[in-house]
């Protein structure tokens, strides 16, 4: 039986048998305009309903708490004594139930007993959230005190947030100096997303945080005013609720904690909100520390491929090349392994800088180590070797093998229009190749040698072809 209509009321949970409080208890619900009671005899269709439906508040007659075991404690609770004092009264007395009432019933201490049995559940449920809040961030703070790497530390935050807040994605973002952009440096969904660049025109919420330099909520994505222009993006991919927390370091923000839920029932709580803030705030330091770490790696890789690599066309440098052939040669002379080294020029390449400008030499340069990276295999190594020459090794790779790739080379370079070109009689390549074993071969340095001596065989025979060191047909 049901008594009053929803309407927003507090819903409560009746277990009552006998007449007396039967009659009672529907009669002060049906006249009381702040509940919707669900009454029940049956001790385990109470409990089911219960289970899947919970209620603000549980009114029991004593005598059938016996059945009610530990559920009581997780609402609540107003015992309803019988006329007679029973055993199981006592109990209830006994246990320091809080709230009950005794006969003769009378509405107003039932009103009473409810108001307060509730509004003292909230209170400590808000203290025990509390309380969880703050262990969470002591776990946090002892988490990053023992916590030496960086990018491991940053994962664990990530982790740690999304086990104690229900959310489909959580990560923390590193802010760029231009604050157009941001990086995603750790996400809870896989430890190796990393390095995600974020544009953060598509990012409303998180320029609001950048702005305010305090939390920004978005509980509802399709009706905040502020997520207008992204609302259909964003709703597609079934977020229902945002939240950023701005990361401050020394009064800048330096990153944000970034989170989405995808749970219509699940808002953040004002607890929630408070804890992530405190977290941000306790390891603003070390995340500092971490980001700068990552901007410092960063800058370092950037700096070591610069190194390694021809500003021109992308490609490795000859610096590059001869650590990398020394090292194949090594392995092939150990254990007799055929390595091939492969050198190539653009014919005439001269006459279109002085036709052209140097500007038109360079665009072909790069459209011609664009046809020479996409015709090598995975375990080539190509480089620029200086002017318009370029090298090629090919570990375990003998006579056959090499010059199946130079005749694919030969004939894609011979087809190609190269842009600014239009005019002029199409571009061609010479091609040297140098094989070990082979005469005359002793080290690196002899394979490099001996593919630019072909090479110039291969121009002095009119170029446009192939030519091997040790005399073997060309093509």
């Amino acid at each position: 039986m049901i008594v009053g209509k929803k309407m927003g009321k507090k819903e409560i949970a009746v277990l009552a048998k006998s007449p007396a409080a039967v009659k009672f208890l529907d009669a002060f619900f049906r006249g009381n305009p702040k509940f919707q009671a669900h009454f029940f005899k049956d001790p385990g269709l109470f409990l089911n309903y219960i289970s899947g439906n919970p209620p603000s508040a549980i009114v029991s007659e004593s005598s059938l708490l016996s059945t009610l075991s530990r559920r009581k404690a997780a609402y609540p609770f107003i015992a309803v004594l019988g006329a007679a004092l029973t055993k199981a009264d006592a109990s209830v007395i006994r246990r320091n139930t809080a709230h009950y009432i005794s006969p003769p019933y009378r509405d107003i201490d039932l009103a009473f007993r409810l108001d307060a049995a509730i509004s003292e559940w909230k209170g400590m449920k808000k203290l025990g959230d509390e309380i969880r809040g703050l262990k969470a961030v002591v776990e946090f703070i002892q988490m990053i005190l023992t916590t030496l790497n960086p990018n491991e530390l940053l994962f664990k935050i990530v982790e740690k947030i999304a086990d104690i807040i229900p959310v489909t994605r959580c990560s923390i973002i590193r802010l760029e100096k231009d604050c157009k952009s941001a990086f995603v440096v750790a996400s809870y969904e896989d430890r190796c997303i990393r390095g995600i660049r974020l544009d953060l025109r598509k990012y409303p919420e998180i320029r609001e945080a950048l702005a305010t330099k305090k939390p920004v909520l978005v509980r509802n994505v399709t009706k905040n005013p502020l997520m207008r222009d992204v609302k259909d993006i964003i709703g597609s991919l079934g977020i229902h609720s945002i939240l950023v927390v701005p990361i401050l370091f020394q009064s800048q923000i330096i990153g944000t904690l970034f989170l989405r839920t995808s749970r219509a029932g699940h808002s953040f709580s004002r607890d929630e909100i408070r804890s992530l803030h405190t977290i941000a705030n306790a390891a603003s330091q070390v995340l500092n520390n971490a980001f700068l770490l990552e901007q410092v790696e960063d800058e370092r890789s950037r700096l070591e491929k610069l190194s390694i690599t021809d500003y021109l066309t992308g490609l490795y440098n000859t610096r590059y090349f001869f650590h990398r052939l020394s090292e194949e040669f090594s392995r092939s002379q150990r254990y007799l392994l055929p390595i091939s080294c492969i050198m190539l020029d653009l014919d005439n390449f001269k006459a279109i800088n002085d036709l052209k400008g140097h500007k038109a030499g360079d665009t072909v340069l790069r459209e011609f180590a664009g046809i020479l990276k996409n015709n090598m295999r995975r375990s080539d190594l190509l480089a620029r070797y200086g002017g318009d020459e370029f090298i090629v090794m090919l570990p375990h790779t003998g006579l056959e093998g090499a010059l199946a790739e130079a005749e694919r080379v030969l004939s894609q370079v011979k087809s190609h229009r190269f842009k600014g070109l239009e005019n002029m009689p199409a571009m061609t390549t010479s091609i040297g190749i140098a094989i070990f074993p082979g005469d005359n071969i002793s080290n690196h340095n002899d394979l490099v040698a001996l593919a630019d001596a072909a090479l110039l065989q291969a121009k002095e025979r009119g170029k446009n072809q192939i030519a091997v060191y040790g005399g073997q047909p060309g093509a």
